[in-house]
Protein backbone atom coordinates (compact mmCIF):
# COMPACT_ATOMS: atom_id res chain seq x y z
CA UNK A 1 0.00 0.00 0.00
CA UNK A 2 1.38 3.41 -0.86
CA UNK A 3 2.16 6.27 1.76
CA UNK A 4 0.97 9.60 1.40
CA UNK A 5 4.15 12.47 0.51
CA UNK A 6 4.02 14.79 2.52
CA UNK A 7 3.42 17.41 -0.69
CA UNK A 8 -0.04 15.29 -1.01
CA UNK A 9 -1.35 15.08 2.55
CA UNK A 10 -0.35 19.18 2.70
CA UNK A 11 -2.39 19.96 -0.80
CA UNK A 12 -5.61 17.34 0.88
CA UNK A 13 -5.66 19.22 4.07
CA UNK A 14 -5.74 22.47 2.00
CA UNK A 15 -8.57 20.86 0.49
CA UNK A 16 -11.03 20.06 3.06
CA UNK A 17 -10.21 23.65 4.54
CA UNK A 18 -10.99 25.46 1.66
CA UNK A 19 -14.37 23.08 1.18
CA UNK A 20 -15.35 24.25 4.74
CA UNK A 21 -14.86 27.97 4.64
CA UNK A 22 -16.94 27.34 1.17
CA UNK A 23 -19.37 25.65 3.31
CA UNK A 24 -19.35 28.23 6.08
CA UNK A 25 -19.01 31.18 3.61
CA UNK A 26 -22.78 29.49 2.45
CA UNK A 27 -24.46 29.03 5.80
CA UNK A 28 -23.36 32.66 6.71
CA UNK A 29 -25.33 33.64 3.23
CA UNK A 30 -28.24 31.77 3.79
CA UNK A 31 -28.73 33.00 7.09
CA UNK A 32 -28.52 36.82 5.77
CA UNK A 33 -31.19 36.22 3.38
CA UNK A 34 -32.89 34.82 6.12
CA UNK A 35 -36.00 31.75 5.69
CA UNK A 36 -36.80 30.47 1.79
CA UNK A 37 -40.00 32.03 0.68
CA UNK A 38 -42.74 29.54 0.61
CA UNK A 39 -46.62 29.27 -0.09
CA UNK A 40 -49.62 28.67 1.62
CA UNK A 41 -53.29 28.29 0.31
CA UNK A 42 -56.74 29.67 1.34
CA UNK A 43 -60.09 28.24 1.49
CA UNK A 44 -62.73 30.56 1.49
CA UNK A 45 -66.14 29.81 2.43
CA UNK A 46 -67.26 27.32 -0.53
CA UNK A 47 -70.84 27.06 0.60
CA UNK A 48 -72.72 30.19 -0.21
CA UNK A 49 -74.53 28.15 -2.90
CA UNK A 50 -75.80 25.72 -0.64
CA UNK A 51 -73.22 23.52 0.11
CA UNK A 52 -72.35 20.23 -0.92
CA UNK A 53 -69.50 17.88 -1.22
CA UNK A 54 -68.24 18.62 -4.84
CA UNK A 55 -67.37 21.97 -4.00
CA UNK A 56 -65.07 20.91 -1.02
CA UNK A 57 -63.52 18.54 -2.86
CA UNK A 58 -63.11 20.95 -5.51
CA UNK A 59 -60.93 23.38 -3.61
CA UNK A 60 -59.23 21.17 -1.65
CA UNK A 61 -57.67 19.92 -5.30
CA UNK A 62 -56.96 23.00 -6.32
CA UNK A 63 -54.24 23.79 -3.45
CA UNK A 64 -53.20 20.36 -2.61
CA UNK A 65 -49.84 20.40 -4.33
CA UNK A 66 -46.30 20.06 -3.20
CA UNK A 67 -45.74 23.81 -3.80
CA UNK A 68 -48.42 24.57 -0.56
CA UNK A 69 -46.96 24.44 2.75
CA UNK A 70 -50.54 24.53 4.09
CA UNK A 71 -54.33 25.51 3.76
CA UNK A 72 -56.48 27.37 5.84
CA UNK A 73 -60.08 26.35 5.16
CA UNK A 74 -63.25 29.21 6.34
CA UNK A 75 -66.28 27.14 6.81
CA UNK A 76 -67.42 23.21 6.60
CA UNK A 77 -71.26 23.92 5.39
CA UNK A 78 -73.92 26.04 4.23
CA UNK A 79 -76.59 27.38 5.76
CA UNK A 80 -79.25 25.35 4.37
CA UNK A 81 -77.44 21.98 5.06
CA UNK A 82 -78.20 20.05 8.46
CA UNK A 83 -76.18 20.67 11.45
CA UNK A 84 -75.67 17.32 11.70
CA UNK A 85 -72.91 14.86 13.46
CA UNK A 86 -73.27 12.33 10.41
CA UNK A 87 -72.64 16.08 7.87
CA UNK A 88 -69.84 16.93 10.60
CA UNK A 89 -67.81 14.18 10.01
CA UNK A 90 -68.32 13.49 6.61
CA UNK A 91 -66.20 17.17 5.77
CA UNK A 92 -63.72 16.64 8.76
CA UNK A 93 -63.28 12.92 6.96
CA UNK A 94 -62.69 15.48 3.20
CA UNK A 95 -60.00 17.79 5.24
CA UNK A 96 -58.55 14.54 6.52
CA UNK A 97 -57.75 12.70 3.64
CA UNK A 98 -55.80 15.81 1.96
CA UNK A 99 -52.06 15.65 1.36
CA UNK A 100 -51.43 19.63 2.46
CA UNK A 101 -52.36 20.36 6.44
CA UNK A 102 -54.98 21.55 6.75
CA UNK A 103 -56.55 24.07 9.40
CA UNK A 104 -60.03 24.71 9.42
CA UNK A 105 -61.36 27.49 11.22
CA UNK A 106 -65.19 28.27 11.86
CA UNK A 107 -67.73 29.73 9.68
CA UNK A 108 -71.17 31.40 11.24
CA UNK A 109 -73.12 29.02 9.39
CA UNK A 110 -71.05 26.06 10.60
CA UNK A 111 -72.83 26.45 14.27
CA UNK A 112 -74.10 30.21 15.27
CA UNK A 113 -77.19 29.30 12.99
CA UNK A 114 -78.07 26.20 14.34
CA UNK A 115 -81.81 25.60 15.47
CA UNK A 116 -83.52 22.57 16.73
CA UNK A 117 -87.20 21.38 14.52
CA UNK A 118 -88.66 23.33 17.49
CA UNK A 119 -86.63 26.72 16.15
CA UNK A 120 -84.91 26.29 19.39
CA UNK A 121 -81.26 27.49 19.53
CA UNK A 122 -78.40 24.94 18.91
CA UNK A 123 -75.35 27.45 18.35
CA UNK A 124 -73.42 26.76 21.73
CA UNK A 125 -73.94 23.09 21.45
CA UNK A 126 -73.10 22.48 17.87
CA UNK A 127 -70.07 24.45 18.26
CA UNK A 128 -69.15 22.27 21.19
CA UNK A 129 -69.62 19.65 18.94
CA UNK A 130 -67.40 21.13 15.98
CA UNK A 131 -64.99 21.60 18.60
CA UNK A 132 -65.15 18.07 19.20
CA UNK A 133 -64.36 16.72 15.83
CA UNK A 134 -62.43 19.03 14.18
CA UNK A 135 -59.51 19.92 16.57
CA UNK A 136 -58.96 17.00 18.89
CA UNK A 137 -55.52 17.40 19.31
CA UNK A 138 -53.15 19.76 18.34
CA UNK A 139 -52.36 19.05 15.10
CA UNK A 140 -53.89 19.83 11.99
CA UNK A 141 -55.86 18.05 9.51
CA UNK A 142 -54.72 16.05 6.65
CA UNK A 143 -52.33 14.03 5.77
CA UNK A 144 -49.02 15.56 6.80
CA UNK A 145 -49.88 17.27 9.93
CA UNK A 146 -48.73 20.57 11.46
CA UNK A 147 -48.20 20.94 14.89
CA UNK A 148 -50.24 23.70 16.00
CA UNK A 149 -50.94 25.58 19.65
CA UNK A 150 -54.60 26.20 20.33
CA UNK A 151 -55.92 28.63 22.85
CA UNK A 152 -57.18 25.05 24.70
CA UNK A 153 -53.78 24.92 25.75
CA UNK A 154 -54.54 27.53 28.83
CA UNK A 155 -56.58 26.74 31.56
CA UNK A 156 -58.63 29.25 31.48
CA UNK A 157 -59.44 28.65 27.94
CA UNK A 158 -60.18 25.22 27.37
CA UNK A 159 -63.29 25.62 25.16
CA UNK A 160 -61.46 27.27 22.39
CA UNK A 161 -59.51 25.15 20.55
CA UNK A 162 -60.69 26.89 17.22
CA UNK A 163 -58.09 29.36 18.01
CA UNK A 164 -54.96 27.73 16.61
CA UNK A 165 -50.94 29.84 16.16
CA UNK A 166 -48.25 28.63 14.32
CA UNK A 167 -45.30 29.63 13.05
CA UNK A 168 -43.30 29.62 9.53
CA UNK A 169 -40.73 31.50 8.06
CA UNK A 170 -40.53 34.22 11.03
CA UNK A 171 -44.27 34.81 10.36
CA UNK A 172 -46.71 34.49 13.37
CA UNK A 173 -50.12 32.51 11.93
CA UNK A 174 -53.42 32.22 13.34
CA UNK A 175 -57.04 31.66 13.64
CA UNK A 176 -59.39 33.78 15.58
CA UNK A 177 -63.18 32.36 15.82
CA UNK A 178 -64.67 35.39 14.51
CA UNK A 179 -67.91 34.59 12.60
CA UNK A 180 -69.63 37.07 9.95
CA UNK A 181 -72.92 37.27 11.83
CA UNK A 182 -71.79 40.23 13.38
CA UNK A 183 -69.46 38.14 15.67
CA UNK A 184 -73.10 35.93 17.12
CA UNK A 185 -74.19 39.24 18.92
CA UNK A 186 -77.46 38.89 19.71
CA UNK A 187 -79.09 41.93 21.04
CA UNK A 188 -82.31 40.35 21.96
CA UNK A 189 -80.93 37.41 24.31
CA UNK A 190 -80.62 39.36 27.20
CA UNK A 191 -77.16 38.80 28.75
CA UNK A 192 -74.82 37.95 25.75
CA UNK A 193 -72.77 34.60 27.72
CA UNK A 194 -71.82 32.86 23.87
CA UNK A 195 -70.64 36.21 22.72
CA UNK A 196 -69.08 38.06 25.49
CA UNK A 197 -67.37 34.84 26.84
CA UNK A 198 -66.04 34.52 23.70
CA UNK A 199 -64.35 38.07 23.54
CA UNK A 200 -62.71 37.40 26.57
CA UNK A 201 -61.00 34.57 25.24
CA UNK A 202 -60.13 36.36 21.86
CA UNK A 203 -59.23 39.36 23.78
CA UNK A 204 -56.79 37.51 25.66
CA UNK A 205 -55.28 35.49 22.54
CA UNK A 206 -54.44 38.57 20.46
CA UNK A 207 -52.56 39.61 23.15
CA UNK A 208 -50.64 36.66 23.50
CA UNK A 209 -49.75 36.45 19.28
CA UNK A 210 -48.64 39.81 19.38
CA UNK A 211 -46.79 39.17 22.59
CA UNK A 212 -45.14 36.32 21.21
CA UNK A 213 -44.52 38.51 17.41
CA UNK A 214 -42.77 41.28 19.72
CA UNK A 215 -41.01 39.15 21.88
CA UNK A 216 -39.46 37.08 19.30
CA UNK A 217 -39.07 39.82 16.62
CA UNK A 218 -41.14 38.04 14.12
CA UNK A 219 -41.48 39.60 10.56
CA UNK A 220 -45.52 39.48 10.56
CA UNK A 221 -48.68 38.34 11.96
CA UNK A 222 -51.24 36.60 10.11
CA UNK A 223 -54.91 36.38 11.64
CA UNK A 224 -57.78 34.37 9.90
CA UNK A 225 -60.87 35.12 10.12
CA UNK A 226 -64.67 34.18 8.69
CA UNK A 227 -65.90 37.84 9.64
CA UNK A 228 -64.34 41.51 8.80
CA UNK A 229 -63.66 43.27 11.42
CA UNK A 230 -63.45 46.57 9.32
CA UNK A 231 -59.74 47.20 10.37
CA UNK A 232 -59.84 50.06 7.68
CA UNK A 233 -62.50 51.62 8.36
CA UNK A 234 -62.37 55.54 9.15
CA UNK A 235 -65.13 55.56 11.28
CA UNK A 236 -65.12 52.55 13.60
CA UNK A 237 -67.79 51.37 15.93
CA UNK A 238 -70.53 52.48 13.80
CA UNK A 239 -72.57 49.18 12.37
CA UNK A 240 -73.71 51.41 9.66
CA UNK A 241 -70.45 50.53 7.84
CA UNK A 242 -71.99 46.85 7.73
CA UNK A 243 -74.98 47.89 6.08
CA UNK A 244 -77.22 46.86 9.56
CA UNK A 245 -78.26 50.01 10.65
CA UNK A 246 -77.12 52.02 13.47
CA UNK A 247 -79.61 50.01 16.07
CA UNK A 248 -77.24 47.65 17.14
CA UNK A 249 -73.94 47.10 18.61
CA UNK A 250 -71.02 46.17 16.27
CA UNK A 251 -70.31 43.13 17.41
CA UNK A 252 -66.33 43.61 16.16
CA UNK A 253 -66.01 46.65 17.81
CA UNK A 254 -63.41 45.59 20.72
CA UNK A 255 -61.59 43.07 18.52
CA UNK A 256 -61.08 45.62 15.88
CA UNK A 257 -59.70 48.37 18.47
CA UNK A 258 -57.13 45.83 19.92
CA UNK A 259 -55.91 44.38 16.56
CA UNK A 260 -55.17 48.46 15.26
CA UNK A 261 -53.94 48.90 18.47
CA UNK A 262 -51.56 46.39 18.82
CA UNK A 263 -50.84 46.51 15.05
CA UNK A 264 -49.57 50.70 15.88
CA UNK A 265 -46.69 48.85 18.14
CA UNK A 266 -45.45 46.21 16.29
CA UNK A 267 -42.21 46.71 14.34
CA UNK A 268 -43.37 43.91 11.22
CA UNK A 269 -46.53 43.74 9.28
CA UNK A 270 -49.92 42.50 10.45
CA UNK A 271 -52.40 40.75 7.98
CA UNK A 272 -55.91 40.22 8.40
CA UNK A 273 -57.80 37.62 6.07
CA UNK A 274 -61.42 37.05 6.19
CA UNK A 275 -63.77 35.51 3.78
CA UNK A 276 -66.40 38.34 3.28
CA UNK A 277 -66.61 39.33 -0.44
CA UNK A 278 -63.99 40.78 -2.17
CA UNK A 279 -64.55 44.46 -1.89
CA UNK A 280 -63.14 44.99 -5.91
CA UNK A 281 -63.53 42.83 -8.86
CA UNK A 282 -61.35 40.26 -7.40
CA UNK A 283 -59.51 39.73 -4.02
CA UNK A 284 -56.41 42.03 -3.45
CA UNK A 285 -54.55 42.99 -0.49
CA UNK A 286 -54.90 46.94 0.75
CA UNK A 287 -52.65 48.44 2.99
CA UNK A 288 -52.80 51.23 5.55
CA UNK A 289 -49.20 51.59 6.86
CA UNK A 290 -48.18 48.34 7.96
CA UNK A 291 -51.68 47.15 8.60
CA UNK A 292 -52.92 45.17 5.24
CA UNK A 293 -56.61 43.28 4.75
CA UNK A 294 -57.91 40.97 2.14
CA UNK A 295 -61.41 39.74 1.70
CA UNK A 296 -61.20 36.37 -0.28
CA UNK A 297 -64.99 35.82 -0.63
CA UNK A 298 -65.42 31.96 -1.48
CA UNK A 299 -62.62 32.20 -3.74
CA UNK A 300 -59.71 29.82 -3.65
CA UNK A 301 -56.23 31.58 -3.20
CA UNK A 302 -52.54 30.98 -2.88
CA UNK A 303 -50.13 33.12 -0.70
CA UNK A 304 -46.34 33.92 -1.80
CA UNK A 305 -44.53 34.77 1.29
CA UNK A 306 -41.28 36.23 0.93
CA UNK A 307 -40.05 36.94 4.65
CA UNK A 308 -37.87 39.98 5.34
CA UNK A 309 -38.73 41.34 1.88
CA UNK A 310 -40.60 44.77 0.94
CA UNK A 311 -43.48 43.00 -0.71
CA UNK A 312 -43.15 39.92 1.65
CA UNK A 313 -47.21 39.13 0.54
CA UNK A 314 -48.13 38.38 -3.00
CA UNK A 315 -51.64 37.33 -4.19
CA UNK A 316 -52.38 34.28 -6.13
CA UNK A 317 -54.34 32.33 -8.05
CA UNK A 318 -53.65 28.51 -8.19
Amino acid sequence: MMRATPLAAFLCAALLALQADAGAAQARAAAMKGPAPYQFAIIGHRFTDGGGDAQLEQAIAASDDGAVAFVVATGIKGEREPCSDALYTQRRDLFAQARRPMIVAPAASDWSGCTNGAGGQLALDRLNRMRELFYPDADSLGKRKLPLLRLSASSQFRSYAENAQWVMGNVLYATMNLPSDNNHYRPEAGRNSEFEDRAVANRFWLKRLFGIANRNKLDAVVLFTEGDMKAHSDKPGLLSMLGQGDSRQDGYAAARHQVVTMAQKFAGKVLLIDTAPPQGPAPAIAWRANLGHVSVGSNVLRMRVAPGSEKMFLLQKP
